[in-house]
């Protein structure tokens, strides 16, 4: 993992969600109403409680009408948001290879397969969208076969994220890209615009100019450029969502 997955900003503001409990006994937080249609969101590496990405769950709920559940995927385990903005010499005893071990592939895709199938029984249209951890994750959710578990996908800056999964995603898919990124790296964004539209897939690619990895969800909005370029990528996936769940 490079040091840009666990830097960025946190944002102002109060989620207006709810905690509910999973048929798997796991946390999620819930916000929306809509019996319908929902998104799945798959967190980056600051988990489920970060406020950014509950905020943004609280705009998608409102602006994609939509039922929004961010489940804990890491087991109960927080990273401190406290070591945002903060130098590599400051992290302390933050040791990112072990837990990223106990949060690996391997460990988190079978709960996470099992909500999205818990969201497929209630829902008659389900959305998915991974921040940087989360972005392996719903192209797995899209793969061919997943057996149908979404009916669309979109990631920001993905991490972890390689050729295979792309070659067999096999829903509509958006992909939200900073000019500047080291793990969504040049070679795979090439290799995604090359091989997607091949597989007769509805696709939109957008590019972010001069923007980093974790722009999305932890951009600083104090910063101009920032600022515009997580409000576009809020308002593309809720446009996304709201042509594929509705």
């Amino acid at each position: 993992m490079n040091e840009c997955c666990v830097t960025g900003f946190k944002w102002d503001g109060q989620p207006q969600g709810r905690i509910e409990t999973s048929s798997s006994g796991g946390s999620t937080y819930v916000t929306g109403s809509n019996p319908e249609a929902a998104i799945l969101i798959v967190h980056d590496i600051f988990g489920w409680t970060f406020p950014n990405i509950r905020l943004l769950a609280d705009a998608y709920a409102e602006e994609a009408n939509a039922t929004v559940y961010i489940p804990d995927f890491f087991g109960g385990e927080v990273l401190s948001s406290e070591i945002l903005c903060k130098d590599v010499s400051e992290w302390g005893p933050l040791d990112l290879p072990n837990f990223l071990a106990r949060n690996s592939k391997e460990v988190r895709e079978p709960e996470i397969f099992a909500f999205a199938k818990e969201l497929r029984g209630k829902y008659r249209r389900v959305g998915a969208i991974g921040f940087c951890f989360g972005g392996w994750a719903v192209f797995r959710l899209g793969a061919r076969t997943s057996g149908g578990l979404v009916d669309c996908i979109s990631t920001a800056h993905p991490f972890w994220l390689i050729k295979e999964e792309i070659e067999n995603v096999n829903v509509p898919v958006q992909i939200l890209a900073p000019e500047i990124d080291p793990v969504y790296t040049p070679e795979l964004k090439e290799f995604s615009n090359r091989v997607i539209p091949s597989l007769g897939l509805d696709y939109d690619y957008q590019h972010f100019p001069a923007l980093v990895h974790g722009f999305a969800v932890r951009g600083d909005k104090e910063n101009e450029a920032e600022l515009k370029g997580l409000v576009r990528a809020k308002n593309a996936a809720v446009h996304w969502f709201n042509q594929y769940l509705h």
